[in-house]
């Protein structure tokens, strides 16, 4: 899961070399945590945060594909 909100905000951002995924949690709950170049913030959240939000859908169809539950979290650099 952390290698598909990788790919993900590397294709949406001007700056991929400097997204930063951390993913902690175990068990059956996994937490992902998605970190930005402060100007491509806009790109990841978008407008009324619809982009973020359909990162979220795709990490929690893939979750649960695996039978967990995934929480994404966009934090501020």
């Amino acid at each position: 899961m952390k290698d598909l909100i990788e790919f993900i905000a590397k294709s949406l951002v001007d700056h991929p070399e400097e997204v930063i995924v951390k993913q902690s949690g175990g068990g059956s709950r996994t937490r992902i945590e998605l970190s930005v170049n402060k100007d491509d913030m806009g790109r990841v959240i978008g407008k009324s945060g619809k982009v973020a939000n359909s990162i979220r859908t795709l990490l929690k169809v893939a979750a649960e594909r695996e039978g967990k539950q995934a929480t994404l979290d966009v934090m501020e650099p």
